[in-house]
Parts: structure tokens; sequence; C-alpha cells
């Protein structure tokens, strides 16, 4: 079992950096093109093309019209960010949460979602202009 284990790991070590580097060489495109000419010249023709897989970085979609009885993501909310004090937004329109709710700001929006489950129960569009 010794035996197997320690050939298991040398393997894994030497193939580690082959397998890693298999991908950049992939991304080379060798084409050779070979003519002969009555007169007896050849032609060749060698192209090399280079590829360099660019990741473009995942472009965030912001939600702005959420609504009641969806689900609320946190990902998708503009600015978000929990508010902790609603007695000192109350000139904004927002009211004391019942248990297990809690209210959050996405862009200028005030959202009361339950906690455990994300279900939005209310929203108060503009309430943080």
């Amino acid at each position: 079992m010794k035996k197997f284990l320690i050939a298991a790991l040398a393997t894994s070590m030497i193939a580690g950096p082959i397998v890693a580097a298999a991908p950049a060489a992939a991304q080379a495109r060798h084409t050779e093109t070979v003519r002969y000419k009555q007169n007896g010249n050849v032609v060749v023709k060698k192209t090399t093309v280079k590829r360099q897989n660019v990741r473009q970085p995942a472009r965030v979609t912001y939600r702005s019209n959420w609504r009641k009885g969806e689900r609320f993501n946190r990902a998708q909310a503009r600015n978000y960010r929990q508010v902790s004090n609603w007695r000192a937004y109350q000139n904004r329109r927002l009211y004391a949460p019942q248990r297990g709710q809690q209210w959050v700001q996405s862009g200028n929006d005030a959202i009361l979602i339950t906690a455990a489950t994300g279900v939005i129960a209310a929203v108060l569009a503009g309430a943080f202009n």
C-alpha cells in the first residue's frame, strides 16, 4: 500500500507541471503551405497564430424594479447595505420591521425582506433620495 501511495504521489508531482502547461501549447496554431512551381522552385509559407484567451470580467446587472413577493438577491442590488437603525429614517417612511424581517437599501429604494428566506415584504421606492 505504501509503494502505491508513493508512486501516485511521485506521478502527480511529475505530471502536474506538464498538465498545467498543456493548454498554453494548444493556443498556438501552426500552418505550413508548400507549393511546387513548374520551374522547380518550392515555396513554403509558414504561419503561426498565437491566441490568448482574455477573460472579460463578468458584467453585473443591477435591478431597479423590486416587487413584493420576489426573492431579494443582494448581488443584483445597487449600493446594497443593511439599514440597522430604521428609526433614523422614520421621516423617510420606514417603519418598525416585524420579527425576522430587516430593511435593506438598494440604490434609492428601501426594501423590507424576510431575513431567513430573502422574500421581499415591502418596497419603498425613492426612500433614500
